[in-house]
């Protein structure tokens, strides 16, 4: 098989931004606990929010600024929401303090998990497109997270509910989770050392041009133009770490190429933005430079295959994960289907 390594820069193509996700989530109206003082007279003329971070000191500006802008906060029986609104000496002030979407983040909620594999140690879950993995500003409910914390006992004990490693929103694909503490820690060790071996299905735009297998060696950190992105860097540079992607192309036409890549490291967005640093960004990547195509709107990237030996017994682990029906079509219309054995000849 033709192999290519890269370790110098190709020709840099026009990559498009984007702007992070919008939140959506809102803040139900419910319980709290209520908080009521009279303003002093030593804070009169001072900002609200100012006052209230003295009086409740024990709780953050910041927090009671945001409490502020939901309507929270009530100054002589009317809804206050500015935080830079004076108070008066002897005003009386009413604080609902209920619990702020971070606060209510680490929580248990039913749902569905789609199970590959379970023992009393570990978990392997194929986690489905859309969905997050940890609790962030814009999704403080919903994510893998809080259904772990719900499938379960041991999850509430563990960092992270025993996440290893994460799969952007818009991958799917195959995830691994530890039961225990102990297995956390194998799991973990045994990725920094690469005994966890992890193979995605990419479909990129345009034909590949390059040989069969491209080995690419290039450090990846914050793009220093745009913070919600990632970028190829000089391994030099402040917060570059370096990054390994193996890409073997399985087909290609004039408009798409379907890529099998193996991950060697797990940097942020590292297939994303390997693959778009060689001029083949993914389908429906608007990150990083990639469009709508095929009936594909989200990025074109499935985490098919995990081998592993099992973190206690050193048993030998394999697993598949059939591709969601978005990309089994787009492989589909190119004549292609789902081959998990294609992914034990890779190496």
């Amino acid at each position: 098989m033709a192999q290519q390594i890269i370790s110098t820069p190709p020709a840099q193509t026009g990559l498009v931004s984007s702007v992070g996700e919008v939140a959506d989530d809102a803040e139900d109206a419910g319980e709290g606990e209520q908080r009521d003082f009279v303003v002093p007279p030593q804070w009169h003329g001072e900002r609200l929010d100012k006052t209230m971070a003295e009086v409740l000191a024990e709780f953050s500006r910041s927090w009671l600024q945001q409490l502020l802008q939901e309507g929270c906060v009530r100054v002589n029986g009317v809804v206050a929401t500015k935080a830079a609104q004076r108070c008066v000496a002897g005003q009386s002030v009413s604080v609902c303090l209920r619990p702020t979407p971070q606060a209510r983040a680490f929580r248990p909620e039913a749902i569905a998990l789609d199970v590959v594999h379970e023992d009393e140690h570990l978990l392997v879950i194929a986690k489905p497109a859309g969905m997050v993995v940890h609790p962030a500003a814009g999704h403080w409910s919903g994510t893998l997270l809080n259904a772990l914390l719900a499938y379960h006992g041991q999850a509430s004990h563990l960092p992270r509910a025993g996440i290893v490693h994460r799969l952007d929103k818009d991958t799917s694909g195959l995830m691994l989770v530890a039961k225990s503490r102990q297995t956390m820690d194998a799991l973990v060790q045994a990725i920094a050392e690469r005994r966890v071996q992890r193979r995605y299905i990419a479909l990129v735009h345009g034909p590949w041009r390059r040989a069969e297998r491209v080995e690419v060696e290039q450090a990846i950190g914050r793009d220093p133009s745009n913070r919600l992105r990632m970028a190829v860097l000089p391994a030099h540079s402040g917060g570059a770490k370096s990054a390994q992607t193996t890409f073997t192309c399985v087909h290609s036409d004039a408009a798409v190429s379907v890529l099998a890549c193996k991950l060697h490291t797990g940097r942020t967005h590292q297939i994303r933005v390997h693959a778009a640093w060689l001029g083949h960004p993914l389908l429906g990547d608007g990150v990083y430079g990639g469009r709508p195509d095929g009936g594909i709107a989200r990025q074109a990237l499935h985490a098919a295959h995990l081998a592993l030996p099992h973190p206690v017994t050193g048993a030998p682990l394999a697993f598949h994960a059939t591709p969601p029906p978005d990309l089994l079509a787009a492989l589909q219309q190119r004549g292609l289907g789902y081959n998990p054995s294609l992914w034990d000849e890779l190496d």
